[in-house]
C-alpha cells in the first residue's frame, strides 16, 4: 500500500505551541486561553493582524522546537514500513513567511522531522526523499495523484474534498478535537479518526505495538 500524510497538524501538533511564544513575544496576556484559536482572535480584535501573520512563520520556522508528533503517529509510521508499505509525507506549505523574517519552513520542518527521528530509516522513519512539501494545495493535489496513493491522511476536510483529490485514493480526516462532522464534507465521504492508534487499526487491521 502507498500511503501519503500531510503534516501541519497532522504530524506536527501545536497544541500550546502558539500562546507560548506569543507570550514570549508579549503579545498577549498570559491568562488567555491556550488554543490557536483564542490567540489569533485576540491579536484580530486588538487590531494586531500583521502580528499575527509574522507570529506564523515564527513558529513554523524558528520555534519547531516547541512542537512534538501526535502521541502515534511515529508507531504508525514504524508499522507501515515494518509491513512494507511505502509512507510519504505530502504537505503545503510555503517557502518563506508572508511576513517577518525569511525563514526557510520546508527545511524547519525537515529539520523537526528528523530531530524526532521520523525520517530516519534505521528506527522506522520514513526515507528523507519521501518527504515533499509544495507551495500551493493545488500542488499538493497533484502530488497525490502523481504518487498514486492508496490512503491519505490529512487534517483538513477541504483538502479531501477537493474535486483534484484521486477518487481511488481512500480519503482520511484525523480530527482530534472531533472539529467535523463524521461521514461525508461538501459531497465527499471520507473515514474521521481522533487519534493514530485509530487510524492504525483501520489501515492495518491492529493495534501497533
Amino acid at each position: 500500500m502507498r500511503i501519503g500524510i500531510d503534516f501541519d497538524n497532522t504530524i506536527a501538533c501545536y497544541e500550546g505551541v502558539f500562546h507560548a511564544a506569543a507570550v514570549e513575544r508579549g503579545l498577549i496576556p498570559t491568562d488567555l486561553p491556550r488554543d490557536k484559536t483564542s490567540v489569533r482572535n485576540h491579536l484580530r480584535a486588538i487590531g494586531r493582524e500583521n502580528d499575527w501573520t509574522e507570529l506564523q512563520g515564527y513558529v513554523y520556522g524558528a520555534r519547531m522546537d516547541l512542537v512534538r508528533p501526535y502521541p502515534g503517529v511515529a508507531t504508525f509510521i514504524a508499522a507501515a514500513q515494518h509491513a512494507g508499505h511505502d509512507v510519504f509525507i505530502v504537505s503545503h506549505r510555503t517557502r518563506v513567511p508572508y511576513r517577518g523574517p525569511p525563514y526557510d519552513l520546508h527545511e524547519a520542518a525537515r529539520a523537526f522531522l528528523a530531530a524526532h527521528r521520523l525520517t530516519d530509516p534505521a528506527h522506522g522513519g520514513i526515507p528523507p526523499e519521501r518527504v515533499l512539501f509544495e507551495v500551493t494545495i493545488a500542488a499538493k493535489l497533484a502530488r497525490i495523484a502523481a504518487l498514486g496513493l492508496d490512503a491519505f491522511v490529512d487534517d483538513l476536510p477541504e483538502v479531501l474534498a477537493e474535486a483534484a483529490f484521486p477518487a481511488c485514493c481512500r480519503a482520511i480526516l484525523f480530527d482530534p478535537e472531533a472539529n467535523y462532522p463524521e461521514g461525508t464534507w461538501q459531497g465527499r465521504r471520507f473515514e474521521r479518526y481522533g487519534a493514530w492508534d485509530s487510524i492504525t487499526a483501520a489501515l492495518f487491521g491492529r493495534t501497533a505495538a
